[in-house]
């Protein structure tokens, strides 16, 4: 009896072992550098005045898929850029879908909106040393792109093991408003500690069965503004994702921007600042991930939609040409493109088509991605608007084409109220009618995916 003693005890271990819980999914990611390798002109602010010269920290596109038990995919890719082009979300969208069977809808395209990267809109290149070379440069650059964020998603695809997902949140004190009231009616690019801000981490975490890391995706609603030099850097975001990396080496790092329109990074100015913001930012991430994390299970489902988004009313012939004649530089160029647009491409539209895009990854988690430079009240808003569990809210989603202010913001005015409309080609400013139709959008996007 004593001989069979120990072996007794040892079954009797394994049948009172729990029993692992069986994967919900199935996730794969992968990383792949898109650093310029040669100079560029570079994105972010108008007063360049030269490409740039050399590189301070790699720039990083990255793509997440993650499959549900009846075979339903979301694709998530994230870039280190200054913006997502429409043209470059179309075709990489059409491509995706053709070479990997993964739907337009079900694919977002995030851009950490990074200041210190390559300027691949072409129509945003203005007063470069050489219109015509720096133009040639962001098309190549472009096409190239394209090609690496279709093979990243294959690749994503192809690495896909059953996976476990867990959701939670931190809290990181690096962003503060940036709209200051000047004492004269308007508004200074100044840090103001009363303005509305939203400085949550929302953290999602792949996972294999054996606990092993896929991707850790984060977002926060801050500009990626620290640096204004003239080397690639993906500013604060790519450190954290650089700390995030060491800190978890099986892991793929993937920042989502947020509502980051009127929030900017303080301090700022120094490398050693976005090192140290970076850090911070991975330190909330690594808080995150050592809470109890929320399970996610379910299927996915999503919606998309680009809405006809309103101009204020439409500037004259006969106004920009008198416009071309304002002693304000930003004026007179700005009525020029216009007046070119309209050459080249006729009347004036009275709208932008504007993407919104309602995910839900399982029974939990409603994820919002919307265009553009969004402010920081479209998150606070759509927290308390939408009554799911778990309400994760993205900017600068599948097109970056010009600020979004919220009715406030276009009411007080200001750079992101319409102000910097005069640095591309938007004819005008949007309508007064943004924030209601953006938010009724999603609103009603959030009831197709029930």
């Amino acid at each position: 009896m004593k001989l069979w003693l120990p072996l007794l005890l040892a079954l009797f271990a394994i049948a009172a072992a729990p029993v692992p819980e069986a994967p919900a999914w199935k996730a794969g990611a992968a990383s792949t550098k898109i650093t310029p390798d040669k100079p560029m002109w570079m994105a972010g602010y108008a007063a360049r005045t030269k490409p740039s010269e050399g590189v301070d920290l790699d720039l990083y596109a990255k793509a997440f898929v993650l499959t549900d038990q009846e075979g339903g995919r979301f694709a998530l890719i994230t870039m280190d850029l200054i913006g997502v082009p429409r043209n470059l979300r179309l075709a990489v969208a059409e491509r995706v879908k053709k070479e990997h069977g993964i739907e337009p809808t079900n694919l977002a395209i995030n851009a950490s909106h990074t200041h210190s990267g390559p300027e691949l809109r072409t129509s945003k290149i203005y007063g470069a040393d050489d219109l015509a070379l720096r133009e040639k440069e962001a098309a190549e650059y472009t096409t190239d792109l394209e090609n690496k964020l279709v093979h990243l998603v294959g690749e994503a695809l192809q690495k896909s093991v059953p996976a476990h997902l867990d959701y939670s949140t931190a809290r990181c004190g690096v962003s503060m408003n940036r709209r200051t009231p000047d004492g004269k009616g308007g508004w200074n690019n100044f840090p103001n500690p009363k303005g509305p801000v939203d400085q949550t981490v929302p953290v999602l975490r792949a996972s294999t069965v054996e606990g092993r890391d896929i991707a850790i995706i984060f977002g926060y609603s801050c500009h990626c503004t620290v640096l204004g030099h003239q080397k690639f850097s993906a500013d604060y975001a790519g450190y954290a994702q650089q700390e995030i990396e060491r800190a978890h080496p099986d892991a793929v790092a993937m920042f989502a921007n947020g509502c980051s329109g009127d929030q900017n990074p303080y301090p700022r100015k120094t490398m050693e600042l976005a090192q140290t913001h970076g850090k911070s930012l991975a330190t909330s991430v690594q808080a995150a991930l050592e809470t109890n994390m929320q399970r996610l299970k379910g299927p996915i489902r999503a919606a998309y939609r680009e809405i006809p988004l309103a101009y204020d009313k439409l500037p004259t012939q006969e106004q920009l040409l008198e416009e071309q004649k304002s002693t304000n530089k930003w004026t007179a160029a700005h009525a020029t493109r216009v007046l070119q647009r309209i050459a080249a491409e006729g009347p004036l539209s009275p709208t932008y088509p504007y993407p919104v895009q309602v995910l839900r990854l399982g029974n939990d988690l409603t994820w919002v991605t919307l265009g553009g430079e969004v402010v920081v009240d479209y998150s606070l808003r759509l927290k308390q608007d939408l009554k799911d569990p778990i309400v994760w809210i993205s900017g600068y989603t599948n097109d970056v084409m010009a600020y979004i202010p919220s009715l406030r913001i276009w009411q007080e005015g200001g750079y992101e109220g319409g102000g910097a409309m005069i640095y591309g080609s938007h004819p005008t400013r949007w309508s007064d009618k943004t924030e209601e139709h953006i938010i009724s959008t999603v609103m009603d996007l959030r009831k197709a995916v029930e």
